[in-house]
């Protein structure tokens, strides 16, 4: 009778809508205060647990171990209970679980081009990283832009200045010099082209796939929005006006856009010496707009390879100079600062962790993947280090006409031996530890270079 008792009770209550608690439930034992015992919460793996111990802050590939960072390090912290990103934790381990030398309330350093808004048009798209995006990102934005085969970005120019850099595909560049000499170039992979402030230019993609590009402009408070665009131009001038500048009868001009075309698809163009504009008043630009970076000799480090294009080896390029570093696994892009230019990084492949010391004690740390985007503010110092299993590549790119560095390796090398040495300082941009320097835990298995019976540091 009991039971027949609490049965009818239950449905009567589930008829005016009330819903029993069920003692134990997630819901119910978090309302009680009590734990979730672990079938509500899988449990992570090293070093994400409890009675981990890692006193050295070795870096984890949470991606590469498929492994889900949670809030423990040395014993200290707790369990998350509330709402949890997974995927986003998983892509910021160190922002999860911070190395114990981070300190301070620094900046966020890092944004996504995932997390930018896309402007889709025809057969093409873009998107952007400006100081709106990433309010760090002060001296210089970056543009990511699709165009497929054909399809061109419209004729145009900017305040700025523009770089950049072909990440796949092949393009076709055409512009105007200062002097009314035309300009025309096609670029692949790894090329870069920059055109001063005012310039007018075009893009186009070419072969079968087109092209996808990053740009960079020497003002972080650029927005691709607010470009001089040809069509924008004539929509907003009477035709009478246009109809005298061009000697043509205003019915000429009766189907001009009404507003950009920005990007659309265009013909398929043929050969540069075929599209070469002619008559007797043309000429070709004395200026070269165009540089093919990757077909630069690297220099050959121990752990790794560098580029760097400026205005030594690309005079054009007066507001901008940059970096391509490949880091091989284990390496690191070694400790080091630039003085002249804040550094804005852009991540084509392989997973990298970035501490950046600000002074002050402050320090914070970043984890970056391709298409990730990090700032590193002038003369704070930093490191780059691949945590993945495959090469790094990245670009350094700075609002400066040369590339600087100081690399604190080869500075200590050079101090005089009473206060700190260091032996075989040489400047390594990209440097791999001796094998065997890290046991499989992150623990010291044996010394650095250092000469005997020096300190390397003294306090």
């Amino acid at each position: 009778m009991a039971v027949l008792k609490a049965l009818l009770a239950g449905l009567a209550l589930a008829s005016l809508g009330v819903s029993v608690p069920v003692q134990d439930s997630p819901r119910q034992r978090l309302l009680d205060g009590k734990p979730l015992p672990a079938k509500y919460r899988k449990s992570s793996a090293p070093p994400y647990t409890p009675d981990h111990r890692d006193p050295y802050d070795g870096a984890v590939d949470s991606i590469g171990k498929d492994v889900d960072p949670l809030p423990w390090r040395n014993g200290h912290g707790a369990s998350v209970l509330g709402p949890w990103n997974r995927g986003r934790a998983k892509q910021a381990p160190d922002l999860v679980r911070p190395p114990s030398t981070d300190h301070g309330a620094m900046k966020n350093m890092r944004w996504s081009f995932v997390d930018s808004h896309i402007r889709i048009e025809e057969g093409g798209w873009t998107r952007q990283t400006t100081i709106r995006e990433l309010p760090s990102s002060v001296e210089l934005a970056g543009v990511n832009m699709r165009l497929d085969e054909g399809v061109i970005r419209e004729l145009h120019w900017h305040k700025e200045a523009e770089w950049a850099y072909v990440l796949e595909g092949e393009v076709r560049v055409t512009a105007i010099d200062y002097e009314g000499g035309n300009f025309i170039d096609d670029l692949k992979k790894g090329d870069l082209w920059y055109f001063p402030s005012g310039v007018p230019h075009s893009l186009q993609g070419l072969g079968e796939n087109g092209t996808e590009f990053l740009l960079i402009f020497d003002d972080g408070n650029f927005s691709e929005e607010s470009t001089f665009i040809l069509t924008d131009w004539l929509a907003h001038t009477p035709k009478s006006v246009i109809s005298k500048n061009f000697h043509l009868a205003p019915e000429v001009f009766a189907h001009v856009p009404k507003s950009e075309k920005y990007i659309f698809q265009g013909t398929i163009p043929g050969s540069i010496d075929e599209e070469r504009p002619s008559g007797k008043h043309v000429k070709k630009s004395k200026y070269q707009f165009t540089h093919k970076m990757l077909d630069q000799d690297p220099k050959k480090t121990s752990g790794g390879e560098v580029r760097i294009t400026d205005s030594k080896n690309f005079p054009i390029s007066k507001t901008v100079a940059a970096a391509h570093v490949i880091i091989e696994p284990g390496a690191l892009r070694e400790m080091h600062w630039h003085p002249n230019a804040d550094e804005w990084s852009f991540f084509i492949r392989g997973r990298a962790r970035i501490t950046v010391f600000a002074a002050e004690g402050n320090a914070r740390t970043f984890d970056y993947l391709p298409g990730d985007v990090g700032i590193v503010p002038r003369n704070m110092g930093h490191f780059v280090e691949n945590i993945g299993d495959e090469p790094l590549e990245m670009l350094e790119v700075f609002r400066a006409d040369e590339f600087r560095d100081f690399s604190l390796f080869q500075w200590m090398s050079e101090t005089p031996k009473k206060m700190e040495k260091v032996k075989d300082g040489e400047k390594d941009e990209v440097t791999m530890p001796p094998k065997g320097l890290f046991d499989g835990d992150g623990a010291p298995a044996g010394s650095g270079e250092v000469e005997e019976g020096e300190e390397v540091v003294e306090l």
